[in-house]
């Protein structure tokens, strides 16, 4: 592993890699334990863990919802480390112009830029996004921001950045309101039935694992995706 450089604008220490081995080499996303800043309310030292987790729970679903995401131990020790998606396109989440809203797509929030001009935080009404707003339900994800939606010119889309996910309280906070009570697709459903948290057990606590069996069955007996929560701020900041 050989550091490239630090990506500056993340919370905690985040470095783009070179991964070396046989004679091929892929860049990758390396975020060292060490580098983790304390959460008052996630435990020290294991956001890491739960980066991994997110990409078992995506691989176990059958949904490639995340990038190939694993422990290694690294330059600065263990950490995660996922792969870097070398191109990508404008997502299907964005600010625009009030009056401008693209066919299609769904408003969530009303904003205004420092000029004082209206906007709209919104997303595309595509199967892609309403997947992983159900995978973020599952992961119980604390930070789906609009920058943590990656697309590709083969038109596949990916979630990144789930360090702050698996918590036992409900903590989803998202950008993809849109689909909130829209009834689960049968094969998601299908995929939720059929999915063992089993997988998760040598990275996240017991009550973690069990946590999300409970969101699991919750979901699939609602037969809804949730509607945002109206005790708490239920859209990350910044959203993209």
């Amino acid at each position: 592993m050989e550091i490239e450089g630090r990506l500056v604008e993340a919370s905690n220490t985040t470095l783009r890699v070179i991964l070396s081995a046989g004679g091929l080499s892929v860049r990758a996303v390396y975020k060292p334990v060490r580098g983790e800043r304390p959460l008052w309310d996630f435990p020290h030292g294991t956001l890491a863990a739960r980066e991994v987790a997110a990409y078992a729970v995506s691989e176990s679903l059958g949904w490639d919802l995340v990038p190939p995401t694993v422990m290694r131990d690294g330059p600065l020790g263990p950490g995660s480390c996922q792969l870097w998606l070398d191109e990508t396109v404008e997502p299907p989440v964005d600010f625009v112009p009030a009056g401008e809203l693209p066919q299609g797509w769904l408003p969530i929030a009303a904003a205004e830029d420092e000029e004082g001009r209206p906007y709209l935080l919104a997303h595309a009404d595509d199967p892609r996004l309403a997947r992983l707003a159900a995978f973020d339900a599952v992961i119980n994800n604390a930070d789906r921001k609009g920058g943590h939606v990656l697309a590709t010119p083969d038109q596949r889309l990916y979630g990144v950045d789930h360090g702050i996910c698996f918590h036992t309280e409900d903590k989803l906070r998202t950008v993809l309101w849109g689909f909130a009570g829209r009834v689960v697709p049968p094969e998601v459903a299908a995929a939720l039935r059929a999915f063992d948290p089993s997988v998760l057990d040598d990275l996240l606590t017991t009550a973690e694992v069990e946590a999300v069996g409970t969101r699991i069955k919750q979901l699939v007996a609602d037969g809804r995706l949730p509607k945002p929560p109206e005790d708490r701020h239920a859209i990350p900041w910044p959203p993209i």
